[in-house]
């Protein structure tokens, strides 16, 4: 049982068995697929949440110090993306360097990843819908456009579902054609939160600065780990590897580009939004809106939400691709049944897969509220780069491997740092958390030795 569960997967295989794609993604495509996945909910609605709750001011240093666990991340899967370019990301990374188990755990807490977090991004999406409405003097029914809760009065989140299921039909055009509407859709909120920044400096109040610590140093390191959120996305990247060409050197430029241009941004951002409106008042979903009404300046509220949609849409548009992606990877490794490891013939996509995540993400969209969401996303992908972060060192003890068309700088001190900060933040989450997290690998491991075991080579 031992030699099987820690059977290393051969590299090569992933790579025959992954040739039937179509390679059609440049850099350029995979830089704002990057950006598209990075930014949406983590810079319209996180500042303002975590400002309140956790941090004040002293937000940007948390912006900082997850901006530090994830470039460290980043470096890493860049290079382990270089060296094995195959679909799968975190999932295949795991099953060849520390063996078929271990790998199993991380793709199985990486579909937590993608499935919540997608589901977490429609809910913030529905949240600047609505207020895209109330700005025409529009009120939704509150029924439809909320969480599963009868005792506050909302049944199901609507348009977090209808956003999704427009966003599935999208994907079923084919990459292409998503990789176009992924590009315009950049530009747009690119040019939204640039517009926002530029404007906001106009009416920052150094007194709203004032605690900068409300809550110490311990709500500083609170806030990277809630925040932590606003920077996941560059994963997707990697996952996309079988449709990059030259993915040796495409992908690890992708995945740090940008994810330097997002922790910028970021930065400024969270710095405007803080000294134009007093942190203790940021606690709603939609805080920029609030920021720009708050200084009367209601009416370019309109474009910064056209701006926000459109920056969840495409991070959703992301996601779910890299989430059909990996599970598309796990049935062609016999994973889960080998059926979701197929291509349909029609539209050479993996549309079982893509079917699959759909179904679960607006199932969770649609019922499950953003906070209890985002948490749990958190921890998954933090299990996820402790692997990547320690598969660096792993990998560099073989032989038997390609060579890499980037190596993490400082070796090994950056690939131990970016391990022991992901640890850290995880100590950070909640408990309750937790136990859902540890509930969530007992059931991938059930699944592991009552079908991977048995079926997977």
């Amino acid at each position: 049982m031992k030699e099987k569960i820690f059977k290393k997967a051969d590299y090569k295989q992933f790579i025959s068995k992954d040739a039937h794609f179509t390679k059609s993604l440049t850099k350029n495509n995979l830089i704002a697929m990057g950006i598209g996945s990075i930014i949406g909910t983590g810079i319209f609605i996180l500042p303002g949440i975590v400002a309140y709750s956790t941090s004040g001011p002293s937000i940007t240093i948390s912006f900082v110090l997850a901006a530090i666990v994830c470039i460290l991340a980043a470096m890493c899967f860049a290079e382990l993306s270089s060296t094995f370019p195959v679909a799968g990301s975190t999932y295949s990374y795991g099953s060849i360097v520390f063996g078929q188990l271990p790998g199993w755990i991380v793709g199985w807490a990486l579909c937590l990843e993608y499935i919540l977090g997608v589901s977490a991004v429609s809910s913030g999406f529905s949240a600047y819908f609505v207020s895209l409405f109330q700005g025409f003097g529009i009120e939704l029914p509150k029924a439809l456009t909320g969480p599963f809760i009868p005792s506050q009065g909302t049944i199901i989140n609507l348009p977090s579902v209808i956003v999704l299921v427009l966003i599935y039909f999208l994907l079923r055009r084919g990459v292409q054609a998503s990789a176009k509407m992924n590009a315009v859709m950049v530009f747009v909120k690119l040019a939204v939160i640039i517009a926002f920044i530029v404007i906001g400096l106009f009416y920052i109040k150094p007194a709203n600065y004032h605690p900068y610590f409300p809550m110490g140093g311990l709500g500083v390191v609170k806030g990277a780990a809630l925040v932590f959120f606003a920077y996941l996305g560059f994963d997707v990247i990697p996952s996309s590897a079988p449709e990059v060409k030259n993915p040796q050197k495409n992908i690890p430029a992708g995945i740090m580009i940008s994810l330097a241009i997002c922790a910028a941004l970021y930065l400024i951002m969270a710095s405007v939004l803080t000294g134009m409106v007093n942190y203790k008042d940021l606690n709603v979903s939609d805080p920029v809106v609030l920021a720009l009404r708050y200084v009367g300046l209601g009416k370019i509220a309109f474009v910064i939400t056209i701006g926000a949609l459109a920056g969840m849409f495409t991070m959703m548009l992301n996601t779910l691709y890299g989430g059909s992606r990996l599970v598309y990877a796990l049935g062609r490794d016999k994973m889960i049944p080998q059926r979701f490891g197929k291509l349909d013939k029609k539209a050479n996509m993996p549309l079982l897969s893509l079917n699959a995540i759909t179904i679960m993400a607006v199932s969770l969209g649609g019922l499950v509220s953003l906070k209890e969401l985002t948490s749990l996303v958190n921890i998954g992908t933090l299990l996820s780069f402790t692997f990547v972060s320690l598969g660096v060192i792993k990998l560099r003890n073989r032989t038997d491997v390609p060579e890499s068309g980037f190596h993490v700088p400082f070796y090994p001190v950056f690939p131990i740092l970016s391990a022991l900060l992901c640890i850290l933040l995880m100590t950070q989450v909640s408990i309750n958390s937790w136990i859902a997290f540890i509930g969530w690998i007992a059931v991938g491991i059930g699944i592991y030795f009552a079908y991977g075991y048995r079926q997977a080579n």
